[in-house]
């Protein structure tokens, strides 16, 4: 399974049960989708930590969850690109999520963005996944 398609469902699943924090393996991809979410406010906060495992340490993103009253600040995610399938846009193919409801994720050129921020760079890139 493509790791970062697990750290999306992993965010799903501990908003689902409602927990607070939810801890994914890290890498840079990961830690840029996550700064994505915080500054798009899906989730409250994000912080990469050190754990030592008898004698070898191993990097986590820690994500706090962020719950409006009762209800997830996440309601779905849906995962486009898939390891078998990617899928690539155009920036002026990139159409609004949910209205504006949501985002969509984009790997382009410049790094991990929203669809929005790619939409007004006038980037496109391969689709991630979108958020509502």
């Amino acid at each position: 399974m493509d790791p970062v398609i697990d750290m999306l469902i992993r965010i799903k699943n501990a908003q689902a049960v409602k927990k607070e924090q939810v801890s994914v393996p890290y890498s840079r991809m990961k830690l840029a989708i996550a700064k994505v979410l915080k500054d798009s406010e899906f989730i409250q906060d994000y912080e990469k930590k050190s754990k030592k495992i008898k004698n070898t340490e191993h990097d986590n993103i820690v994500v706090t969850l962020k719950y409006n009253e009762k209800d997830a600040a996440i309601n779905n995610i849906k995962v486009v690109s898939r390891p078998s399938r990617r899928m690539y846009m155009k920036a002026k193919d990139i159409k609004l999520v949910r209205s504006g409801y949501g985002i969509g994720i984009i790997s382009t050129p410049k790094g991990i963005m929203s669809s929005i921020q790619a939409r007004k760079n006038k980037l496109g890139g391969e689709i991630i996944c979108e958020i509502w």
